[in-house]
């Protein structure tokens, strides 16, 4: 292991000096040997089980073309209608992008590791930290936003690492393109610039956030933005109160008083301590002294997310920065204690990695789906979302499609099917819609695509949601449940399908009231 250390100055383009620190070279044989297996569990969970419930959403956002949605920006529509073109109907080729995030995300890891002067051992161990995370790794067997904010951040920290050693602008502007793609995603990038530019002032490098590239880039950064400001702007910002809902959420997860703890857990078990140890040296260690504010940067977040009632993994995409800080602390640290000690380290963190590897594995959706139990309650549910969220699509449709066909012509002919949530209209729209009326729902994004027309006299709802039915119609009658055995509760488990006629108001009218986050 190589310590960091400053090498003489050279000459900038610019003609001022700049420092640039030595590092060892990239062991790409230790790097693969965490990377190649990494892709490998993630390809095959990619294959396993069907479309998540925000992947249908994504499929039928796609559809249906926007500057802006409510809930989250363009880029993944975007790409979920690219790949579903390439192979229609393919949830796995819909799912390749993410995994190819990811990999790059344990790549860059270990590139961390290098550029704080981690040798061979330590760009190892990063990576390993980094893939051994059973929520860094496995969110990319799904094409979520949470999968491609996460890598889009690790891209963004190993570009700003570079800059602290090489003082490379052009590595500023870089990071501000990536920040631009990623607020197309989700709208967290910012809590980390703002984070960024508080601990660089304080902790210094305080010409980070002088530099005119960086500030180009925060152009391009707004310019870009710009279609899907207006967007939320013209629908009242519905981005801002997806915020107060999510706040709300949190109470199933323990809430403000476990949201630290339970933000390091999802690191994984080696993960957790490399995190925990990097934040140390990063803040203590003088050898790492110019990447301080990055440690400082982290907390921030946790405090800035734990204030605002963000979600515990909205910090994730800055855990490859200690991840591997913390690598190189741990391999810094074996090289200088004697034989014993270090024979105790190596087998503690081999144990560790090995029961984090293990625990990987177990996470990987390798049972059938007869050996996966329904959830015991909405927590675990919510927990194992992951898994509960891709099952019952289909047989809600073919309920649905029964359910259907056993309105009388007049009633089809004026009818439409109104879902209680997003999942269940993306559901519909998916595997339905070539068969099935216009599908709408006032759920979260879902509403904002439409309001069902006024002339539609007969409607087929979907939900467990029948007082609120009884108060806008004459007639509300059950014609059909859906109760799969491990679906997503109220989602494809306990819903009740009811026809609905005499509507007492225009939907004009109604829907506004109907739409909700």
């Amino acid at each position: 292991m190589t310590d960091v250390v400053d090498s003489p100055a050279q000459p900038s383009p610019t003609g001022r000096k700049t420092v640039v620190h030595e590092r060892p070279a990239l062991s790409w044989q230790a790097v693969a040997a965490v990377a190649v297996p990494a892709a490998v569990v993630l390809l095959l969970s990619a294959t396993r089980y069907g479309y998540f419930g925000d992947e249908l959403y994504f499929l039928a956002a796609g559809r249906r073309p926007s500057f802006g949605y409510a809930d989250q920006g363009p880029v993944l529509p975007m790409v979920a209608r690219f790949m579903d073109i390439l192979a229609p109907e393919s949830f796995f080729v819909l799912r390749l992008p993410a995994v190819a995030l990811t990999v790059t995300a344990i790549i860059l890891c270990a590139m961390l590791a290098r550029e704080f002067g981690g040798g061979r051992w330590a760009q190892a161990l990063a990576a390993l930290g980094y893939a051994t995370s059973p929520f860094l790794l496995l969110q990319g067997a799904m094409l979520t936003t949470n999968a491609v904010d996460t890598a889009l951040w690790v891209i963004i920290t190993w570009l700003v690492v570079r800059w602290v050693r090489t003082r490379e602008d052009r590595l500023l502007l870089a990071a501000a393109l990536v920040t631009a793609i990623d607020m197309q995603v989700k709208w967290l990038i910012p809590f980390f610039w703002l984070a960024v530019a508080a601990s660089s002032l304080v902790f210094g490098p305080r010409d980070l956030v002088r530099r005119p590239l960086l500030w180009l880039g925060g152009v391009i950064v707004v310019v870009v933005t710009v279609p899907e400001l207006l967007w939320q702007s013209h629908h009242d910002w519905p981005q801002i109160e997806m915020g107060r809902v999510i706040g709300a959420e949190q109470g199933i997860l323990g809430g403000r008083l476990q949201f630290v703890p339970m933000s390091v857990s999802l690191a994984g078990f080696l993960g957790a301590l490399l995190l925990l140890y990097g934040l140390w040296v990063l803040v203590a260690w003088e050898s790492l002294r110019p990447y301080r504010f990055l440690g400082v940067t982290l907390i921030l977040l946790f405090l800035a997310f734990l204030i605002t009632g963000g979600r515990i993994y909205y910090a994730a995409g800055m855990y490859a920065v200690p991840i591997a800080a913390g690598a190189v602390g741990v391999v810094t640290t074996a090289e200088r204690m004697g034989s014993a000690g270090r024979r105790v380290l190596i087998a503690l963190i081999t144990v560790l990695a090995a029961c984090a590897a293990a625990f990987v594995l177990y996470s990987t959706p390798w049972r059938s789906a007869d050996s996966v139990r329904p959830p015991a309650d909405d927590a675990e549910a919510a927990v194992n979302i992951g898994v509960y969220g891709s099952f019952g699509w289909r047989e809600l449709t073919e309920e649905v499609d029964r359910a259907f066909d056993g309105l009388s012509p007049q009633e089809q002919s004026n009818a439409v099917i109104i879902t209680d949530t997003y999942w269940q209209a993306a559901a519909l729209d998916e595997f339905g819609r070539k068969q099935l009326p216009d599908i709408y729902s006032p759920s979260r994004g879902f509403g904002y695509f439409g309001a069902p027309p006024d002339d539609a006299t007969a409607v087929l709802a979907v939900g467990s949601y029948e007082a609120v039915l009884r108060g806008e119609f004459e007639h509300v009658d059950p014609v059909g449940k859906v109760n799969t055995r491990i679906g997503f509760p109220g989602n494809t488990r306990n819903v009740t399908l009811w026809k609905c006629t005499g509507i007492k108001k225009p939907w004009s009218q109604l829907w506004p009231k109907w739409m909700h986050l």
